[in-house]
């Protein structure tokens, strides 16, 4: 680093805010609001990159911005959500791992390890700490949103096999992110568009969607909430909930990482704060008191400006540490690999 470029960095704690960039460079003004205390992290789309040595540069300067550096996130599940696409490997969709696993079920947790190796180890290459992954939803009805970034409608196989995911992760040095809890599977609609209901019980949603969260809980270090109302356990969506974050995800299931919500631009997050009155800046902070610890703000400047100006947050290094451990830096130690 030079030391001009030592001179420009800030000393600030990272914030609760995860924004997005308009294009491939950054702005004077981006540079700006990258700056703010509220901001933690920058997630990257398609239209940030356009090829291996162009978005490498641009992580880079983003990260050059402030210490400790802004986390750098972005969706590279692989099949249809995959952002960086030439000159990084085309991952298969979640589903292929299913469907293998109907035929061969020693060979497609191994093919699903592998597959998220290369995802990690070629992200961290260009200086992206993690991709919002694995999917866990489990689905149950038909879903145009979720459909094959699903691996498995059954919750057992599932599980396998995103365990095995995970372990790929973690071995090549990045963090699971699990989304959308509690599940997005039991619902058609797409909540980018709408607010889905969910009108299962408690029980059924317990045994199929919590299932692989049960189980791999203890290795995940990121949850994402779905902005889905399920309607007979609570009146509030996940994302707004202290049952569904800290009474079931906290407490129950003893998750201690990072929840973070899903986009709040989302129409669905939109819908179930206008129901409630909430600007945007009282929607993060609706969803801070329900117990996220970053929330996300996408494909929408203009709206991620009033919540940096209205949000009131006291930056603290307790919140920076644990959001910095997710850093591609700190590599996390698998508890087993596949076949083990």
């Amino acid at each position: 680093m030079s030391d001009a470029t030592k001179a420009e960095t800030c000393l600030i704690p990272l914030g609760p805010v995860m924004i997005d960039l308009a294009g491939t460079e950054i702005s004077d003004l981006e540079r700006k609001r990258l700056r703010h205390p509220s901001v933690g992290g920058v997630i990257l789309f398609a239209r940030n990159y356009e090829n291996k040595k162009q978005v490498a540069g641009l992580i880079k300067q983003i990260k050059s911005l402030r210490t400790p550096a802004l986390l750098v996130a972005v969706d590279q599940e692989g099949g249809r959500v995959q952002r960086f696409t030439e000159g990084f490997s085309r991952l298969p969709a979640a589903a292929h791992f299913g469907e293998l696993w109907q035929r061969d079920r020693h060979t497609a947790p191994m093919r699903a390890f592998e597959s998220a190796y290369t995802m990690a180890s070629e992200l961290i290459d260009v200086g992206v700490d993690f991709s919002f992954a694995p999917v866990f939803d489990v689905t149950s009805e038909p879903s145009d949103v979720i459909g094959d970034r699903c691996f498995h409608p059954q919750p057992e196989a599932a599980t396998e096999l995103l365990g095995a995911y995970i372990d790929g992760m973690h071995v090549a040095g990045m963090v699971a992110i699990a989304k959308h809890f509690p599940g997005h599977g039991g619902v058609s609609g797409d909540s980018h568009h709408c607010l889905p209901v969910d009108c299962r019980a408690m029980h059924e949603i317990s045994d199929h969607d919590l299932f692989p969260y049960r189980e791999l809980i203890s290795e995940l270090q990121g949850v994402m909430s779905a902005h889905v109302l399920f309607e007979q356990c609570d009146s509030q969506i996940p994302t707004f909930s202290s049952y569904w974050l800290q009474d079931v995800l906290r407490a129950q299931l003893g998750f201690d990482g990072v929840i973070f919500s899903d986009d709040l631009s989302m129409q669905a997050a939109v819908d179930a704060g206008e129901a409630g009155g909430s600007s945007i800046v009282e929607c993060a902070q609706r969803a801070f008191y329900a117990g996220c610890d970053m929330v996300l703000v996408c494909n929408q400047p203009e709206i991620a400006a009033q919540l940096l100006q209205g949000l009131e947050f006291e930056p603290n290094q307790s919140l920076s540490a644990k959001l910095n451990r997710l850093s591609a830096v700190h590599k996390p130690a698998p508890d087993r690999l596949v076949g083990s």
